[in-house]
């Protein structure tokens, strides 16, 4: 096999985690999730971890960083860096190639590019120094330092000087500080058609509502959780917490929360064209076809057949 790692990618209801699987366990290997909520204990159903679909004809896919850590901790992308280099060597270390699977761009792009991200620390002094400058200023000083794709980080103030803290802390770091293991993987999406989406978002939405996700919210505020905390989530835990702390009735709450889980979706398939743009080269298969013609289209690919 020419490749360290295996990356499922896709939107939300297009099925990848049940492809992932089904790979796994022909390769007889083990998952590693890339999905930035699933890894909190006892957020179940609004994180849509399915694990069920680990389950393949009566084996069940050993996987990783699901349930790791307590709900209304903040983990965050340099944690899931650290994580994910742990579960993978000790996959690799076990003559395995890895299945990475999920659809939180920032965390797959993140190891993919094989540049590790250092948590950086606050710089109260150059914080001061920018305090009083404009949003324009900010802007103008941010371009010294690299050219602006992404102007989600000159929206606000506060956002702009934390990006030129970033930028200001790594300018000084050494490089081998940043070294992060070059990670040669295939990249699958799944490619599914934006009405098919859109409906299998709603359905899904309404089962797990069916399942008992209110109940799951309520559980999770009577254990103690601020409501905050968990509307920090978004999706799902933002829309349902407000309808159970009475700020939302049930109608709008779902309208509401299937218009947002809809926009999430399209801004996921965003981050994958731009992962495109950015060099990566990803097979897209259809989400439609059979599982096991899923599965020999990326065995194919795996031996570049």
């Amino acid at each position: 096999m020419n490749y360290d790692l295996i990356t499922i990618l896709g939107p939300t209801a297009s099925g990848k985690t049940p492809l992932a699987a089904a790979l796994a366990a022909r390769l007889h290997t083990e998952i590693i999730s890339g999905d930035s909520r699933q890894v909190y204990r006892r957020m179940d159903l609004g994180t849509g971890k399915d694990l069920a679909d680990y389950v393949v004809d009566g084996y069940r896919v050993p996987y990783h960083l699901i349930d790791i850590v307590e709900p209304g901790y903040k983990y965050n992308v340099f944690e899931f860096q650290r994580d994910f280099l742990s579960a993978y060597n000790s996959i690799r270390e076990r003559g395995m190639v890895p299945v990475l699977c999920g659809g939180t761009g920032m965390y797959l792009e993140s190891v993919l590019k094989g540049y590790k991200l250092l948590p950086v620390p606050e710089n109260p002094d150059l914080r001061s120094r920018l305090g009083k400058k404009s949003l324009e200023e900010l802007t103008a000083i941010l371009s010294t330092y690299k050219k602006l794709h992404n102007f989600t980080d000159v929206d606000t103030v506060k956002r702009a000087v934390r990006a030129i803290e970033i930028e200001e802390y790594y300018l000084h770091q050494p490089v081998d500080a940043r070294s992060f293991p070059e990670v040669h993987s295939l990249i699958v999406g799944v490619d599914i058609d934006r009405e098919l989406r859109r409906e299998k978002i709603s359905k899904r939405l309404r089962q797990r509502l069916d399942e008992g996700m209110v109940d799951e919210v309520r559980a999770l505020l009577n254990s103690g959780i601020a409501p905050e905390d968990l509307i920090y989530y978004g999706l799902e835990y933002k829309y349902l917490t407000l309808y159970v702390t009475g700020a939302m009735t049930y109608e709008e709450m779902f309208r509401q929360l299937e218009i947002a889980i809809h926009q999430f979706a399209k801004r996921q398939m965003t981050w994958f064209r731009g992962m495109e743009r950015r060099g990566f080269t990803i097979h897209w298969i259809n989400a439609t076809c059979p599982m096991e013609e899923k599965v020999e289209e990326i065995l194919r690919l795996l031996n570049n057949k």
